[in-house]
């Protein structure tokens, strides 16, 4: 079955190609107000497209914002259900003067697609209709029963769709939820994100006086906020950068020795780091890697500090107010709301006299992670294994996309994140492109993948 689905694919790899250029060049721009009606507009072209490929029950749904496409094919009784999950929106083109090619005028240039979108997220999105066209043009059915949530707001934190999910659970019900949105390791060299960390981000504000004081008539005499916050951002860790707040490692899972030994494919040149960042040595958590520290670990980052006159020279007061803005990255199974109150229970317990701390939570989302021994993650790996020949590195980032967990959660199903993107795109960048091998190789690697899904249940 999977060499018919390639001679599809390859037969109609130039209209494929040119339907990806049409939706590259919709300015679908969640960010900025004046692109509404290239919203809407990109929106009912995907809508179309994926009726174009045989999907059935397709709605624009609205939301607060922008709205969300859904499709589905449900006639393969017996057989899993897959949710896939991608978005039409696309990041800001600016600054314009940096491309080398307009940014909604895509081109290709060797083996390239340049264009706003291409990789992020419209290239890898597009797969999946192709994949579905594909069974459907050449066997008349899909191997699983699919469903497709297509979003416009994700460059915008999608704002809308935690609340969607919610609402539409039922509809949105599957065995598995799969998503392209995410790089490979490198060239011919698949990797598997399995781990995305949390967020947890607030502002502490210390206020002192009802003004600020004249530093020779009141200092030494009255608390200095600046004072008082120095004192308690020094609390936050301990002389080997472990953070000292109590119960902020409680829920954390620890690596298993397979994961560390997987990440030892991936770990970067330590020295070469620390030479590229101009720094005389690394910090951190004694008894973990770099990659380690920077995936697998929970932080506690302090932005910014603020407090007194930022002017040039030096004013002498004493000012009434001091702040600083604190973001926690979080691994499984950290809540941000336990470790806010964790935080504000370590300021609690310190003695900071003469001062009032307040803390207001602001950012929150909640890590994600799936096995990598998870039936289905196995499954991926093994498409990729058959189209790449190279079994995948598993990989975590360091850094958070709150709606994969919020999917995962909501639905009670594994997540798994089938990138097909390279390094080096230049995603959220001037000159975003797309190497149209992973096209090919895209199609084929999710086609494998359902095709093993499906005699998971034989």
């Amino acid at each position: 079955m999977i060499e018919t689905i390639k001679t599809y694919l390859k037969e109609q790899r130039d209209q494929h190609i040119e339907e990806l250029m049409q939706f590259l060049r919709i300015p679908s721009i969640s960010a900025v107000a004046e692109h509404q009606p290239d919203i809407i507009r990109c929106a009912e072209w995907t809508a179309q497209s994926l009726k174009q490929a045989g999907l059935e029950n397709i709605e624009i749904m609205a939301t607060g914002g922008h709205p969300v496409i859904y499709a589905d094919w449900l006639h393969a009784p017996g057989k899993p259900t897959v949710l896939v999950y991608g978005h039409y929106d696309v990041q800001p083109a600016e600054p314009l003067e940096l491309w080398n090619t307009p940014p909604f005028e895509p081109v290709i240039q060797d083996g390239k697609l340049f264009g706003r979108g291409s990789t992020d997220d419209k290239g890898q999105l597009l797969l999946y209709a192709k994949v579905i066209e594909a069974f459907l043009r050449t066997h008349g059915s899909l191997p699983v029963n699919v469903k497709l949530c297509i979003e416009g707001e994700e460059e915008i934190a999608s704002k809308n769709l935690p609340a969607f999910v919610e609402k539409y659970k039922d509809k949105l019900q599957a065995d598995t939820i799969v998503l392209s949105d995410t790089q490979m390791q490198g060239p011919g060299k698949p990797a598997l994100m399995y781990g995305l960390r949390g967020l947890a981000g607030f502002e502490i504000t210390v206020d002192g006086a009802n003004s600020d004081l004249h530093s020779g008539l009141f200092g030494g005499a009255v608390q200095n906020p600046i004072h008082a916050l120095s004192k308690l951002l020094s609390s936050f860790h301990d002389a080997n950068g472990r953070v000292a707040v109590e119960g902020f490692y409680d829920r954390v899972i620890e690596l298993s020795d397979k994961e560390r030994e997987a990440f030892k494919q991936v770990e970067p040149d330590e020295n070469k780091v620390r030479s590229d960042l101009h720094v005389e040595t690394l910090y951190g958590e004694n008894g973990f890697s770099f990659y380690e520290q920077t995936t697998s670990r929970p932080t506690l980052e302090i932005t910014s500090v603020s407090g007194g006159f930022q002017g040039e020279g030096i004013k002498p007061i004493i000012p009434n107010r001091a702040s600083a803005k604190i973001a926690c990255r979080l691994v499984a199974a950290q809540v941000p709301e336990e470790i806010m109150d964790s935080v504000e229970n370590h300021i609690r317990a310190l003695s900071l006299p003469g001062v009032k701390v307040t803390l207001d939570r602001q950012l929150r989302g909640n890590p994600f992670i799936t096995p990598i021994d998870e039936p289905v993650m196995v499954a991926a790996a093994e498409a990729y294994e058959d189209t790449y020949g190279a079994w995948p590195v598993y990989t975590r980032s360091g850094g958070s996309i709150p709606i994969v967990e919020v999917l995962g959660r909501v639905l009670d199903a594994p997540v798994v994140l089938l990138g097909f993107g390279l390094p080096g795109e230049n995603l959220h960048a001037p000159n975003e492109h797309f190497h149209l091998v992973n096209w090919d190789k895209g199609t084929e690697t999710i086609s494998r993948f359902w095709l093993k899904l499906a005699a998971m249940k034989e």
